[in-house]
């Protein structure tokens, strides 16, 4: 269950909600299918599949909430072609023309028409709340993705402050010094293998390089001509394997193979047991992560 991609956000009020009254909240807006007519359907779900009620699973503080996301397929493709037939007979029957407000009501009625039939896509986002430490990090590849979930979330309380972290230093221009001189790396972090760099001039200037040690020459050059570090496979505290962007979000996490022996030693034979284990053990590494994410930029940013 551990988080693939995140993104983190700060809290900037405290997050007071016990157990019982965020699973409470969380119970007027459960997902349910969507009807024949509804093209999409968003909802809370459990976090952990053996505990179906359990929408707000809580442990030591830790809060992980769920959302599950619906949506009709209909191909473009598929749409065009029914209104285009629609189309052609009215103006073959009726011997006139047919303009776009009225194909855009042709349009509707065939969307209306199309959905008891259409299959569904299901899509589900899990977030991790640290109400002491001030974070919430969604599982998302996307900002969208993210957003979407928070949106729900706040939409269901009432009220959600948060911020992206804003940090005084450019990531994209520390990550490209850390690679440029050697020492400049911060404790804790050590570079692996892999990068993007852009080019700063000529737009969709990209050099993707992976598996390759990126001290050679000629990995340095793209560095003096002027290109800058956008992603960065990273190892932390010799616990996770990360790729950060220079949007600070994360992608492709990995736990390392110390911290994957750790955790075989520490299984748990029940399965909810397991959950909560990896879902502490994720708590504390992040704890950890976010604020040295935070620090080797330069520290928070403070803006008026």
């Amino acid at each position: 269950m551990w988080f693939k991609n995140v993104i983190f956000y700060r809290l900037t009020e405290a997050f007071e909600y016990t157990q019982e009254q965020l699973q409470e909240k969380l119970l007027e807006q459960t997902f349910t299918p969507c009807k024949s007519q509804e093209l999409s359907r968003y909802g809370w779900v459990s976090p952990c599949r053996l505990l179906d009620d359990v929408l707000a699973h809580q442990v030591h503080g830790m809060f992980m909430v769920a959302a599950r996301k619906e949506e009709k397929i209909l191909p473009g493709a598929v749409i065009k072609e029914a209104v285009g037939e629609k189309i052609a007979v009215i103006e073959h029957e009726q011997a006139r023309k047919v303009y776009k407000k009225e194909k855009d009501q042709l349009k509707d009625e065939v969307v209306l028409d199309l959905l008891p039939r259409a299959f569904s896509k299901f899509q589900q986002t899990t977030a991790l709340i640290l109400p002491s430490l001030g974070w919430i990090a969604v599982d998302a590849s996307s900002h969208k993705r993210a957003e979407e979930l928070l949106s729900h979330l706040r939409g269901t309380l009432g009220s959600l402050p948060i911020v992206l972290p804003d940090v005084q230093q450019s990531p994209s221009a520390v990550m490209s010094n850390w690679l440029e001189q050697d020492d400049s790396l911060p404790e804790g972090f050590e570079v692996l293998d892999e990068c993007e760099l852009r080019d700063n001039v000529l737009e969709g200037g990209v050099i993707r390089i992976k598996g390759q040690q990126l001290e050679d020459e000629e990995f340095v050059a793209h560095l003096e001509a002027g290109k800058r570090v956008v992603k960065l496979a990273l190892e932390w505290d010799e616990q996770l394997k990360i790729v950060l962007q220079d949007d600070l979000s994360i992608k492709r996490l990995k736990l390392s193979e110390q911290l994957q022996e750790k955790m075989a030693d520490e299984a748990a034979e029940d399965e909810v047991a397991q959950f909560d284990t990896d879902m502490v053990q994720m708590g504390l590494e992040f704890a950890k992560l976010f604020p040295a994410i935070i620090k080797a930029f330069g520290g928070e940013a403070k803006r008026p």
